[in-house]
């Protein structure tokens, strides 16, 4: 996505439909004299969005005028379909361009950081595709949700982001997301910048927006 416009935090939430454990992956391209050949890149995964959630795709019971006008402006993919309807095995294949079963962490779901063996997650050494766009010249971020294994072998800035707001796990309280978020161990539900846990007053879905803006306005 060419980034022509400043945009708000609400709009760039309502536009995007996402919710407060989204992915939102953002490549920026660093200044190049080749600048005009490489867009900008904004990557968003949804969670739990069914196919047919959204009106452009056959929702009747309420409308999604933004991202209905993504549909129209953009592409729509009518026969693509997931081999994997969990969090993160599709993770794994979306940031890895495998089928998730090549590798451990797409064989576990889900994955508990009290429960799940220490080795599972994305091997950093793998080639992934923030990391690839890192290499091409492009600033990375990920606002959300990893949920690709936990510190201290795991992390988004060890599989080729430069930087990370959001959570480790699979899932977080919209307002406490702090010290005490300890629902699914090892605080993988508190939110955390890179990989430090922080302190973050507020409602997860607006902290979030604001971040994504933030990143993306540079």
């Amino acid at each position: 996505m060419t980034q022509q416009n400043s945009i708000s935090r609400r709009r760039f939430v309502q536009t995007t439909a996402a919710s407060s454990l989204a992915l939102a992956g953002i490549g920026l391209a660093r200044p190049t004299r080749a600048q005009s050949t490489k867009p900008n890149i904004v990557f968003i995964l949804a969670d739990d969005l069914g196919y047919a959630d959204v009106s452009c795709y056959g929702q009747r019971d309420y409308t999604t005028p933004n991202v209905d006008r993504l549909a129209i402006e953009g592409l729509k993919f009518t026969q693509a379909y997931s081999n994997s309807a969990s969090c993160s095995p599709t993770r794994t294949a979306l940031i890895t361009g495998r089928y998730q079963y090549r590798l451990p962490v797409g064989l576990e779901e889900p994955i508990i950081a009290a429960s799940s063996p220490k080795d599972i997650g994305l091997p950093p050494t793998h080639p992934t595709l923030p990391s690839l766009l890192k290499k091409a010249g492009y600033g990375t971020a990920l606002v959300g949700k990893w949920h690709l294994g936990f510190l201290p072998d795991f992390s988004p800035l060890k599989s080729g982001y430069d930087h990370f707001l959001g959570i480790f796990g699979g899932a977080a309280d919209y307002f406490n997301h702090g010290a005490d978020a300890l629902r699914y161990g090892a605080n993988a539900s508190q939110l955390h910048e890179q990989e430090v846990p922080v302190e973050r007053h507020g409602y997860m879905t607006n902290l979030l927006g604001d971040r994504a803006v933030q990143t993306v306005e540079g």
